[in-house]
């Protein structure tokens, strides 16, 4: 079919843009709490088809507005965090925002106008050469400028058949099959009998492939399975730094502790008592203790300051037989960091803006040995990073996330976050323990099911049962690097064609 002059048709023009902001919205609604995972799939084939008869220029504006509009509707509850609990102004609020925001879009403005320059019309850029480049932008923006990996296209299928090629070539791998069905859904609408053919073949083996990796288990059970309690402290964000509250919120871990019945470890959220640990160890000790009387473990969020009493570190802190430490590595920007100058620091505390720095953590950190396993934490926001977790996540047999999402509100946040810990469970088929300050506290199994939640902005006592789990999947044996490999060799096929063939 010949396709239009670029520029002409109905999808140029102020409507393009207008039909390309609409759909990057409509994506968000691929995600949780909504979950319409096939807008994961029909939401980059409306972009892919607008770009059909677009300029590079025009190309690259859809592709920003349609991140507008995905970043603009699906991350709008910053503002919750940042002005709600964060006390800053309106202003510098919206800055902020506009900012990621306008980051987040420059990816698919960047997408659109080498798509449109650089590949072929036509089959090669619907099957190799978009999959494989939306495939780099996408991992490149997990990374680059310290990555914000948030709505990545695969998560949105932890619910869907697509989940089971999780463990083979992780949350890109799936994001991967959602832009090759794309181009074959653009493949059904302007190509030939043949390629109609090959995008339904397409089509079938990405869903077939699915159903048959239904049934592959990746790892096996190792020993008994292990009773577990989460706390859920429920400790309203704007109350919880205040000095006069310290005291009823040991009171409230104390007595929701106590409550934890046979359980071998018990779990408490990312810093779950507002104090730096150093400060409270009689209390600490106090839980280790009676914990111990129960022949339990405890594995809870904390902050301490370094024997250097200079650095800071969000941590993990396990009260076993002895006392140990897991330290963030992926800190967030302008929230446990601040790269900025120091006259801007100087400004951030006239305005009473936190400034202060938390440390990362060392690389090569060791699982936490609690209730008889080895467990592979991560703090919050670092389980977004899965290729980062692989190293813990072998030598370990479960999997703990502590992360207080009370941040956000009641809003999306919370379970968009949940997902991503689904995903990180279903990558390495381990069990995985999630401890949250007001919710979603969960305990998530291999398959990435929820297997029980807490009620969410309560105090509660959540019970469940951990399996420990040997083996690898390819993915924690492999990583991101093979997928990304063929994201880039698809590419330059793609675009080696378009030279070939010369300017069209």
């Amino acid at each position: 079919m010949r396709l239009p002059a670029p520029g002409s048709g109905w999808l140029a023009g102020r409507g393009a843009l207008l039909l390309a902001l609409g759909g990057g919205a409509a994506l968000s609604f691929a995600f949780a709490p909504f979950g319409l995972w096939p807008l994961s799939i029909l939401c980059p084939a409306l972009l892919m088809a607008i770009w059909e008869s677009a300029s590079p220029r025009d190309a690259a504006r859809q592709g920003f507005a349609f991140g507008v509009g995905t970043f603009g509707a699906g991350t709008w509850w910053l503002y919750i965090s940042i002005h709600g609990f964060g006390q800053a102004p309106v202003w510098l609020t919206l800055l902020l925002i506009v900012a990621l925001v306008a980051l987040m879009a420059a990816w698919y403005a960047l997408l659109g106008w080498l798509a449109v320059h650089w590949l072929p019309a036509g089959s090669w850029r619907w099957f190799a050469g978009l999959p494989g480049l939306w495939l780099l932008t996408e991992w490149c923006r997990g990374w680059f400028l310290s990555g914000f990996p948030w709505l990545s296209l695969g998560y949105a299928h932890t619910d869907s058949l697509l989940r089971h090629w999780a463990p083979v070539a992780g949350v890109y791998g799936v994001s991967a099959l959602c832009l090759l069905q794309a181009g074959a859904l653009l493949a059904l609408w302007r190509g030939g009998a043949g390629v109609r053919a090959g995008a339904l073949a397409l089509v079938a083996g990405a869903w077939g492939g699915a159903w048959a990796l239904a049934g592959q288990p990746w790892t096996h059970p190792v020993g008994a399975p292990v009773p577990v309690a989460i706390i859920q402290g429920a400790i309203p964000q704007d109350q919880k730094w205040i000095d006069d509250n310290l005291e009823p919120t040991e009171d409230r871990y104390r007595a929701l502790s106590d409550q934890s019945g046979d359980a071998r470890l018990i779990v408490l959220p990312e810093s779950a008592v507002p104090e730096l640990a150093n400060e409270i160890a009689p209390y600490l000790a106090q839980l280790h203790m009676s914990a111990r009387r129960r022949d339990a473990d405890i594995l809870m969020g904390a902050i301490r300051l370094a024997d250097n009493q200079a650095d800071y570190y969000n941590s993990l802190l396990g009260l076993t037989g002895s006392v140990a430490f897991y330290d963030k590595r992926h800190l967030v920007p302008f929230a446990e960091y601040f790269p900025v100058p120091h006259f801007v620091r100087s400004w951030l505390r006239l305005m009473s803006l936190p400034y202060a720095d938390f440390t990362a953590g060392i690389e090569g950190q060791h699982p936490l040995h609690a209730a008889g396993l080895l467990w592979a934490p991560t703090i919050c926001y670092e389980d977004a990073f899965g290729n980062d977790q692989r190293s813990l996540v072998a030598a370990s047999a479960a999997l703990v996330n502590v992360t207080n999402d009370a941040w956000f509100g009641h809003s999306p946040a919370r379970y968009q976050h949940l997902q991503i810990a689904r995903m990180r469970a279903l990558e390495a088929r381990r069990d995985l323990l999630r401890a949250a300050n007001d919710g979603v506290s969960a305990v998530i199994g291999p398959d990435g099911e929820l297997r029980a939640t807490a009620p969410e902005y309560q105090p509660a006592v959540l019970h469940g049962t951990v399996q420990g789990r040997g083996g690898q999947t390819p993915y924690t044996a492999h990583g991101d690097w093979p997928l990304v490999t063929l994201g880039l060799l698809a590419a330059a096929a793609a675009a080696a064609v378009r030279m070939r063939r010369g300017p069209p």
